[in-house]
Protein backbone atom coordinates (compact mmCIF):
# COMPACT_ATOMS: atom_id res chain seq x y z
CA UNK A 1 0.00 0.00 0.00
CA UNK A 2 1.37 3.39 -0.97
CA UNK A 3 0.26 5.29 2.11
CA UNK A 4 1.08 4.99 5.83
CA UNK A 5 -0.61 2.34 7.93
CA UNK A 6 -2.11 4.86 10.34
CA UNK A 7 -3.81 6.98 7.69
CA UNK A 8 -7.61 6.38 7.62
CA UNK A 9 -7.61 7.17 3.89
CA UNK A 10 -5.42 4.17 3.05
CA UNK A 11 -7.19 1.98 5.54
CA UNK A 12 -10.30 2.75 3.51
CA UNK A 13 -8.52 1.77 0.30
CA UNK A 14 -7.39 -1.49 1.93
CA UNK A 15 -10.98 -2.19 3.00
CA UNK A 16 -12.18 -1.66 -0.59
CA UNK A 17 -9.57 -4.15 -1.78
CA UNK A 18 -10.43 -6.86 0.76
CA UNK A 19 -14.21 -6.39 0.43
CA UNK A 20 -13.99 -6.73 -3.34
CA UNK A 21 -11.92 -9.90 -3.05
CA UNK A 22 -14.39 -11.25 -0.50
CA UNK A 23 -17.26 -10.64 -2.90
CA UNK A 24 -15.32 -12.68 -5.46
CA UNK A 25 -14.91 -15.60 -3.06
CA UNK A 26 -11.46 -14.84 -1.56
CA UNK A 27 -11.59 -14.41 2.22
CA UNK A 28 -8.56 -13.66 4.36
CA UNK A 29 -8.02 -16.34 6.97
CA UNK A 30 -10.06 -18.83 4.96
CA UNK A 31 -8.75 -19.44 1.44
CA UNK A 32 -6.54 -16.35 1.24
CA UNK A 33 -3.50 -15.00 3.07
CA UNK A 34 -2.57 -11.34 2.61
CA UNK A 35 0.83 -9.94 3.62
CA UNK A 36 0.47 -6.18 4.05
CA UNK A 37 3.23 -3.61 3.65
CA UNK A 38 2.63 0.13 4.15
CA UNK A 39 5.28 2.29 2.47
CA UNK A 40 4.05 5.74 3.49
CA UNK A 41 5.41 7.23 0.29
CA UNK A 42 9.01 6.58 1.41
CA UNK A 43 11.34 5.45 -1.36
CA UNK A 44 13.59 3.38 0.90
CA UNK A 45 10.60 1.52 2.35
CA UNK A 46 9.17 0.89 -1.11
CA UNK A 47 12.41 -0.81 -2.16
CA UNK A 48 12.68 -2.77 1.09
CA UNK A 49 9.09 -3.98 1.03
CA UNK A 50 9.28 -4.94 -2.63
CA UNK A 51 12.21 -7.23 -1.83
CA UNK A 52 10.44 -8.64 1.23
CA UNK A 53 7.27 -9.50 -0.65
CA UNK A 54 9.11 -11.07 -3.56
CA UNK A 55 11.09 -13.21 -1.10
CA UNK A 56 7.78 -14.60 0.21
CA UNK A 57 7.05 -15.99 -3.30
CA UNK A 58 3.34 -15.11 -3.27
CA UNK A 59 0.88 -16.06 -6.00
CA UNK A 60 0.33 -12.39 -6.88
CA UNK A 61 1.39 -8.96 -5.65
CA UNK A 62 -0.91 -5.94 -5.70
CA UNK A 63 0.67 -2.48 -5.53
CA UNK A 64 -0.14 1.19 -5.92
CA UNK A 65 1.88 3.92 -7.66
CA UNK A 66 4.66 4.00 -10.21
CA UNK A 67 7.57 3.86 -7.70
CA UNK A 68 6.17 0.68 -6.12
CA UNK A 69 5.62 -0.95 -9.51
CA UNK A 70 9.14 -0.05 -10.62
CA UNK A 71 10.63 -1.48 -7.41
CA UNK A 72 8.70 -4.73 -7.75
CA UNK A 73 9.72 -5.18 -11.39
CA UNK A 74 13.34 -4.69 -10.40
CA UNK A 75 12.87 -7.47 -7.85
CA UNK A 76 10.96 -9.99 -9.99
CA UNK A 77 10.06 -10.67 -13.60
CA UNK A 78 8.12 -13.84 -12.82
CA UNK A 79 5.70 -13.24 -9.91
CA UNK A 80 2.43 -11.72 -11.22
CA UNK A 81 1.97 -8.04 -10.34
CA UNK A 82 -1.29 -6.10 -10.51
CA UNK A 83 -0.85 -2.34 -10.18
CA UNK A 84 -3.19 0.59 -9.69
CA UNK A 85 -2.61 4.34 -10.07
CA UNK A 86 0.32 4.09 -12.44
CA UNK A 87 0.94 6.89 -14.92
CA UNK A 88 1.69 5.80 -18.50
CA UNK A 89 3.01 2.28 -17.79
CA UNK A 90 4.15 1.91 -21.41
CA UNK A 91 6.39 5.00 -21.33
CA UNK A 92 7.82 3.88 -17.99
CA UNK A 93 8.68 0.47 -19.41
CA UNK A 94 6.39 -1.53 -17.13
CA UNK A 95 4.48 -3.14 -20.01
CA UNK A 96 5.02 -3.63 -23.73
CA UNK A 97 1.66 -2.13 -24.67
CA UNK A 98 -1.71 -1.50 -23.06
CA UNK A 99 -3.45 -4.19 -25.08
CA UNK A 100 -0.66 -6.75 -24.66
CA UNK A 101 1.38 -6.12 -21.49
CA UNK A 102 3.72 -8.97 -22.40
CA UNK A 103 5.35 -9.53 -19.01
CA UNK A 104 4.44 -10.26 -15.42
CA UNK A 105 2.67 -6.95 -14.70
CA UNK A 106 -0.66 -5.40 -15.64
CA UNK A 107 -3.22 -3.15 -14.04
CA UNK A 108 -4.85 0.25 -14.11
CA UNK A 109 -3.48 3.62 -15.18
CA UNK A 110 -4.48 6.88 -13.50
CA UNK A 111 -3.71 9.54 -16.10
CA UNK A 112 -5.33 10.64 -19.32
CA UNK A 113 -3.69 13.50 -21.32
CA UNK A 114 -6.86 15.68 -21.33
CA UNK A 115 -6.46 15.98 -17.55
CA UNK A 116 -3.76 18.62 -18.04
CA UNK A 117 -6.13 20.87 -19.96
CA UNK A 118 -8.85 20.37 -17.38
CA UNK A 119 -6.58 21.47 -14.53
CA UNK A 120 -5.57 24.65 -16.34
CA UNK A 121 -9.13 25.37 -17.42
CA UNK A 122 -10.24 25.21 -13.80
CA UNK A 123 -7.65 27.84 -12.84
CA UNK A 124 -8.97 30.24 -15.49
CA UNK A 125 -12.41 30.09 -13.90
CA UNK A 126 -11.30 31.83 -10.73
CA UNK A 127 -11.50 35.48 -9.77
CA UNK A 128 -9.08 37.20 -9.21
CA UNK A 129 -7.66 35.77 -12.40
CA UNK A 130 -4.80 33.30 -12.33
CA UNK A 131 -2.00 33.97 -14.82
CA UNK A 132 0.76 31.79 -13.40
CA UNK A 133 0.63 28.11 -12.40
CA UNK A 134 3.49 26.42 -10.59
CA UNK A 135 3.61 22.64 -10.69
CA UNK A 136 4.65 21.38 -7.27
CA UNK A 137 6.09 17.86 -7.08
CA UNK A 138 8.77 15.53 -5.74
CA UNK A 139 10.82 14.08 -8.62
CA UNK A 140 11.66 10.96 -6.59
CA UNK A 141 8.02 9.90 -6.33
CA UNK A 142 6.82 11.34 -9.64
CA UNK A 143 9.19 9.85 -12.24
CA UNK A 144 6.55 10.56 -14.88
CA UNK A 145 6.41 14.30 -14.12
CA UNK A 146 8.19 15.22 -17.35
CA UNK A 147 5.37 13.78 -19.42
CA UNK A 148 2.77 15.80 -17.52
CA UNK A 149 4.87 18.96 -17.62
CA UNK A 150 5.30 18.64 -21.39
CA UNK A 151 1.52 18.41 -21.83
CA UNK A 152 0.91 21.32 -19.46
CA UNK A 153 3.59 23.45 -21.09
CA UNK A 154 2.18 22.86 -24.56
CA UNK A 155 -1.31 24.07 -23.71
CA UNK A 156 -0.72 26.61 -20.92
CA UNK A 157 -0.32 29.58 -23.36
CA UNK A 158 -3.76 28.87 -24.84
CA UNK A 159 -5.22 29.52 -21.39
CA UNK A 160 -3.21 32.69 -20.87
CA UNK A 161 -1.20 30.98 -18.15
CA UNK A 162 2.57 30.68 -17.79
CA UNK A 163 3.76 27.38 -16.36
CA UNK A 164 6.54 27.10 -13.80
CA UNK A 165 7.85 24.27 -11.65
CA UNK A 166 8.90 23.86 -8.03
CA UNK A 167 10.51 20.62 -6.91
CA UNK A 168 10.56 19.41 -3.31
CA UNK A 169 12.41 16.46 -1.82
CA UNK A 170 11.07 16.43 1.74
CA UNK A 171 8.19 17.74 3.82
CA UNK A 172 10.26 20.57 5.34
CA UNK A 173 10.65 22.11 1.87
CA UNK A 174 6.91 22.55 1.29
CA UNK A 175 6.41 25.79 3.24
CA UNK A 176 9.43 27.62 1.71
CA UNK A 177 8.42 26.49 -1.77
CA UNK A 178 4.84 27.71 -1.38
CA UNK A 179 6.07 30.98 0.11
CA UNK A 180 8.21 31.61 -2.98
CA UNK A 181 5.28 30.86 -5.27
CA UNK A 182 3.07 33.31 -3.37
CA UNK A 183 5.43 36.20 -4.11
CA UNK A 184 4.41 36.23 -7.78
CA UNK A 185 1.43 38.12 -9.17
CA UNK A 186 -1.50 35.96 -10.29
CA UNK A 187 0.12 32.85 -8.79
CA UNK A 188 -1.43 29.45 -8.21
CA UNK A 189 -0.31 25.95 -7.29
CA UNK A 190 -0.84 22.85 -9.40
CA UNK A 191 0.00 19.87 -7.18
CA UNK A 192 0.92 17.07 -9.54
CA UNK A 193 -0.70 13.73 -8.70
CA UNK A 194 1.74 11.47 -6.87
CA UNK A 195 2.17 9.76 -3.53
CA UNK A 196 4.15 12.63 -1.96
CA UNK A 197 1.23 15.04 -2.47
CA UNK A 198 -1.27 12.52 -1.11
CA UNK A 199 0.69 11.57 2.01
CA UNK A 200 1.81 15.16 2.77
CA UNK A 201 -1.57 16.68 1.92
CA UNK A 202 -2.10 18.27 5.35
CA UNK A 203 1.22 20.13 5.17
CA UNK A 204 0.59 21.28 1.61
CA UNK A 205 -2.95 22.44 2.43
CA UNK A 206 -1.73 24.36 5.47
CA UNK A 207 0.98 26.17 3.48
CA UNK A 208 -1.31 26.96 0.54
CA UNK A 209 -4.00 28.25 2.89
CA UNK A 210 -1.56 30.35 4.91
CA UNK A 211 -0.39 32.10 1.74
CA UNK A 212 -3.93 32.35 0.34
CA UNK A 213 -3.04 30.66 -2.94
CA UNK A 214 -5.55 29.03 -5.28
CA UNK A 215 -4.56 25.44 -5.98
CA UNK A 216 -5.70 22.49 -8.08
CA UNK A 217 -5.22 18.88 -7.01
CA UNK A 218 -5.87 15.53 -8.66
CA UNK A 219 -7.67 13.83 -5.77
CA UNK A 220 -11.13 14.46 -4.40
CA UNK A 221 -10.01 13.49 -0.91
CA UNK A 222 -7.64 16.49 -0.85
CA UNK A 223 -10.51 18.81 -1.73
CA UNK A 224 -12.61 17.26 1.02
CA UNK A 225 -9.74 17.91 3.45
CA UNK A 226 -9.70 21.62 2.57
CA UNK A 227 -8.19 21.98 -0.90
CA UNK A 228 -9.83 24.43 -3.29
CA UNK A 229 -10.62 22.08 -6.17
CA UNK A 230 -9.59 18.82 -7.79
CA UNK A 231 -10.14 16.75 -10.88
CA UNK A 232 -8.91 13.22 -11.35
CA UNK A 233 -9.59 9.52 -11.15
CA UNK A 234 -11.58 7.79 -8.45
CA UNK A 235 -8.87 5.75 -6.64
CA UNK A 236 -11.45 3.50 -5.01
CA UNK A 237 -12.75 2.54 -8.44
CA UNK A 238 -9.24 1.63 -9.62
CA UNK A 239 -8.65 -0.50 -6.51
CA UNK A 240 -11.94 -2.37 -7.02
CA UNK A 241 -11.01 -3.08 -10.63
CA UNK A 242 -7.50 -4.15 -9.59
CA UNK A 243 -8.96 -6.59 -7.07
CA UNK A 244 -10.91 -8.14 -9.93
CA UNK A 245 -7.62 -8.64 -11.80
CA UNK A 246 -6.09 -10.21 -8.68
CA UNK A 247 -9.03 -12.63 -8.63
CA UNK A 248 -8.42 -13.51 -12.26
CA UNK A 249 -4.70 -14.12 -11.65
CA UNK A 250 -5.50 -16.35 -8.67
CA UNK A 251 -7.84 -18.28 -10.96
CA UNK A 252 -5.02 -18.86 -13.45
CA UNK A 253 -4.94 -15.85 -15.80
CA UNK A 254 -1.55 -14.43 -16.75
CA UNK A 255 -0.82 -10.68 -16.49
CA UNK A 256 0.52 -10.78 -20.05
CA UNK A 257 -3.00 -11.62 -21.24
CA UNK A 258 -4.86 -8.99 -19.18
CA UNK A 259 -4.83 -5.59 -20.90
CA UNK A 260 -3.82 -2.51 -18.97
CA UNK A 261 -6.88 -0.30 -18.59
CA UNK A 262 -7.04 3.47 -18.68
CA UNK A 263 -9.22 5.36 -16.18
CA UNK A 264 -12.91 5.66 -16.99
CA UNK A 265 -14.28 7.44 -13.91
CA UNK A 266 -13.26 11.01 -13.06
CA UNK A 267 -14.38 13.27 -10.22
CA UNK A 268 -14.55 17.09 -10.18
CA UNK A 269 -14.75 18.45 -6.63
CA UNK A 270 -14.84 22.05 -5.37
CA UNK A 271 -14.55 23.39 -1.83
CA UNK A 272 -16.41 26.70 -1.58
CA UNK A 273 -15.38 27.14 2.04
CA UNK A 274 -11.73 27.03 0.97
CA UNK A 275 -12.48 29.55 -1.81
CA UNK A 276 -13.96 31.98 0.71
CA UNK A 277 -11.02 31.60 3.08
CA UNK A 278 -8.45 32.55 0.42
CA UNK A 279 -10.61 35.24 -1.16
CA UNK A 280 -11.34 33.78 -4.59
CA UNK A 281 -14.60 33.29 -6.43
CA UNK A 282 -15.22 30.15 -8.45
CA UNK A 283 -17.28 30.61 -11.62
CA UNK A 284 -20.81 29.31 -11.20
CA UNK A 285 -20.51 27.33 -14.43
CA UNK A 286 -17.65 25.35 -12.89
CA UNK A 287 -19.52 24.86 -9.62
CA UNK A 288 -22.58 23.64 -11.52
CA UNK A 289 -20.51 21.03 -13.38
CA UNK A 290 -18.87 19.66 -10.21
CA UNK A 291 -19.60 16.11 -9.08
CA UNK A 292 -19.21 17.18 -5.48
CA UNK A 293 -19.26 20.59 -3.77
CA UNK A 294 -18.08 21.08 -0.19
CA UNK A 295 -19.59 24.09 1.58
Amino acid sequence: MAGPAGDPLWKGFADIFTRTLSSLGWRAGDNLTIEWRWAGGEGALIERYASELVALAPDVIFCQTSPATAALLRATRTIPIVFARVTDPVAQGFVRSLASPGGNATGFADYDPPLAGKWLSMLTQLSPRVTRATALYNPATAPYAGMMLDALGDIAPSFGITLHTSTIDRESEIEPAVARIAQEQGASVLALPHIFTAVRRATILAAVGRHRLPAVYADRFITEAGGLMSYGVDPGDLIRRAADYVDRVLDGSKPADLPVQNPTKFVLAINLRAAKEIGVTVAQTLVASADEVFE
